[in-house]
């Protein structure tokens, strides 16, 4: 029997006396022991495909039950979209309480911030003067001759020190929080100081006092600097309706309209706010495309392949054969929700043979021009009958329940693990006697390895006593 060394590096003799191969006999009777662990090992596996299988069905039910959701809002279907024949000047974006409308729109003036600067220096490196200059806001009346401060807002004082240039004098006005914006020009001239309204519309005009070479005052007699551009409102008509706004966003015109404008015309523009037909069917396919990766899935794990004997990984299972039924059943469920349209296939949803939709876009169109019933198809809530829900309302709710804490996707996955967690328990357990049943069976061997090398050296002496006891009366 030739010595031998184990995984753990120690030295295994046994056989040298007795000529039995030990560890052969001890791997061979571990084999038969292990049986049971290998089955363990094989249950756990199976275990944890079927784990693995339901938590990729429970993350396609997750995309399937936001696909739906997105259809169960009324403001999926109220979708709409503007257009402009002047998109230069004028340009529109609707929001999702925005109705279907047209709008003839000439703009006048457009909004501006006040604007004013100061004499020239000689550099942005130069010194501006100690003192303390005073920021109001508010407006200014025609000809500049009154200053009304705005409601609600305070003056700003800033400190100027004797070592303050244009520069630093900028980014202590920048940092102010005044209302005003600091911008040093520098051209062949040298630099000017110009100081910007923050926002536009004649309520944010400035008045600015304390600085004499910056100052804006005209109604004090203050004018160190000169007015460039004069805070104004944005002014246009709307279908002949007079219109002003501080800025060139018209965001309370019109419910759920932003007009944006960019420049004066000298004749309307035409904006056409429609429904948003593209944005719709982009929402259904979502939906469709959701379906049919989930009605895949449960297909494909529950499929039996007769000519090559495999099963899907959930073939047979019910959970999942009862969430492929209830989810079938459905997406084609007939709806009393809408009178014009009593199922998805009559929206333009069509079942195929292998279970999944399909889009007729000739009869989704045909829907979208009866935009009231087919959104009541898809998102009608009726708290005393829920039969009269939308379907897009019922499969959110579905999905809702399916994937919640007691849900039947997320109760498989539990029991499943458990059974894993028992798997492994009961593993641990057999691998600690198997490992007490080697120990015994090592040592069993090696005494009787013992046994058997006395014996063998005690055959050895007799044989050679004999021998010489032969040899003396020969």
């Amino acid at each position: 029997m030739t010595t031998s060394i184990s995984a753990t590096g120690s030295i295994s003799s046994a056989g040298i006396g007795s000529g039995l191969d030990v560890n052969s006999i001890i791997a061979g009777l571990m084999k038969v022991e292990q049986a049971p662990l290998t089955r363990l090992q094989h249950q756990a596996s199976a275990i944890q495909t079927t784990v693995s299988a339901f938590g990729a069905l429970q993350s396609a039910m997750s995309t399937f039950r936001d696909a739906a959701s997105a259809l169960a809002l009324p403001s999926t279907w109220n979708a709409t979209a503007g257009t402009s024949t002047d998109p230069s000047a004028v340009s529109v974006a609707t929001g999702t309480n925005a109705s279907a409308g047209n709008y003839a729109v000439q703009v006048q003036s457009l909004a501006a911030s006040q604007s004013t600067v100061s004499g020239t220096f000689a550099s942005a490196d130069a010194l501006v003067g100690a003192g303390t200059l005073h920021f109001d806001l508010g407006s200014w009346s025609a000809g500049a001759t009154a200053f009304t401060a705005k409601s609600g807002s305070s003056g700003v004082d800033i400190a100027v020190t004797a070592t303050d240039t244009l520069t630093t004098l900028a980014a202590k006005v920048n940092a102010a929080g005044a209302g005003v914006n600091a911008t040093v020009v520098n051209d062949a001239t040298g630099s000017r100081m110009v100081f910007s309204s923050s926002s536009t519309g004649v309520d944010n005009a400035f008045r600015a006092t304390g600085l004499s070479g910056f100052a804006y005052d005209p109604a004090g007699g203050a004018t160190g600097s000169t007015l460039t551009q004069a805070a104004a409102n944005a002014s246009a008509t709307i279908n002949g309706l007079a219109v002003t706004s501080a800025t060139n966003n018209l965001t309370n015109v019109f419910a759920g309209l932003t007009i944006t404008l960019s420049k004066v015309t000298t004749s309307p523009v035409q904006v056409v706010v429609a429904q948003d037909a593209a944005a719709i069917k982009k929402s259904v396919q979502i939906f469709v495309d959701a379906y049919n990766a989930l009605s895949s899935l449960l297909s494909t794990d529950l499929k039996y392949d007769s000519a090559s004997k495999t099963a899907g990984p959930l073939q047979a299972d019910s959970a999942a054969v009862t969430l492929q039924r209830q989810l079938r059943n459905m997406v084609g469920a007939a709806s009393t929700a809408s009178s014009a349209f009593s199922s998805v296939s009559q929206a333009g949803l069509q079942f195929q043979a292998d279970g999944t939709l399909k889009i007729d876009e000739t009869k989704l169109s045909a829907a979208l021009a009866n935009p009231v019933e087919l959104k009541k198809l898809f998102t009608n809530v009726d708290t005393g009958n829920p039969a009269n829900n939308g379907i897009a309302i019922n499969l959110r709710s579905f999905g809702n329940s399916v994937l919640g804490s007691d849900g039947l996707l997320t109760a498989r996955i539990s029991g499943l693990n458990k059974k894993l967690a028992s798997n492994q328990k009961d593993q641990d357990t057999l691998n600690d006697r198997l490992a007490a049943t080697q120990a015994r069976l090592q040592k069993q061997y090696s005494a009787l390895d013992n046994q058997m090398a006395g014996i063998n050296t005690l055959s050895t002496y007799v044989t050679q006593q004999l021998a010489n006891w032969n040899k003396s009366t020969g």
